[in-house]
């Protein structure tokens, strides 16, 4: 779905002063996070900049509606997930984190209307846990794929091809190289497949 924007095809642009006030300029009309967390449902497209510098700040005001609805009570997002999120922000494989939840969640976000329905179908509160399970086995896929093309070789560093999987006689040159980058990735790959493993169990059950 094409997000909404202004009649000449560009999002709308907020300012936000020092004042910490947020100024539509599409309505030329001030506006509160709130209004902009209902623009982001509407599936309204806009970013917001500085007024003083000119900084495009759309990341930190979207992290701060995420907040003010967390303190509301809303609880969208795990403990152990928000832990984990934060552990990655030193770690080697951070690039990887935005593009696979980007992927992840747009990945659910298609299939939304067909989980509302199974949910509406299935009365007394039951959960379509095979409808889940394939969903998650699709992002569980699509996270080991981008994991064979994180580490690039040296050659295509230099040359600036797109990273390949590195073959069988390259992996245990590199493991040594970086015993600490091998543990985490083999670290990650014992992690899915407990995941993938917890998917299926749950899924006989029902």
């Amino acid at each position: 779905m094409a997000k909404k924007k202004t009649p000449d095809g560009a999002p709308i642009v907020i300012k936000k002063y020092a004042n910490r006030r947020l100024y539509n300029t599409n309505t030329s009309s001030y506006v509160t996070l709130d209004d902009l967390c209902d623009m982001v449902k509407a599936d309204v497209d806009f970013v917001v900049y500085d007024a003083k510098s000119g900084d495009d700040i759309t990341r930190s005001v979207l992290t701060q509606i995420i907040f003010e609805q967390e303190a509301k009570g809303e609880n969208l997002l795990p403990i152990g997930f928000l832990r984990q999120l934060i552990g990655y922000y030193d770690d080697k494989l951070k690039a990887l984190v935005p593009s696979y939840l980007e992927v992840a969640m747009e990945n659910f976000s298609n299939n939304r209307d067909q989980i509302r329905q199974n949910l509406e179908e299935t009365f007394g509160g039951l959960f379509p846990f095979n409808q889940m399970q394939e969903l998650g086995k699709q992002n569980v896929a699509m996270f080991e794929q981008a994991l064979s093309m994180f580490t690039p070789t040296a050659a295509d560093q230099g040359n600036g091809r797109a990273p390949e999987a590195p073959s069988p006689a390259d992996a245990e040159p590199k493991a040594e190289a970086d015993p600490e980058s091998s543990r985490k990735m083999h670290d990650l790959h014992e992690q899915l497949d407990r995941m993938q493993k917890q998917l299926d169990a749950l899924a006989e059950k029902i």
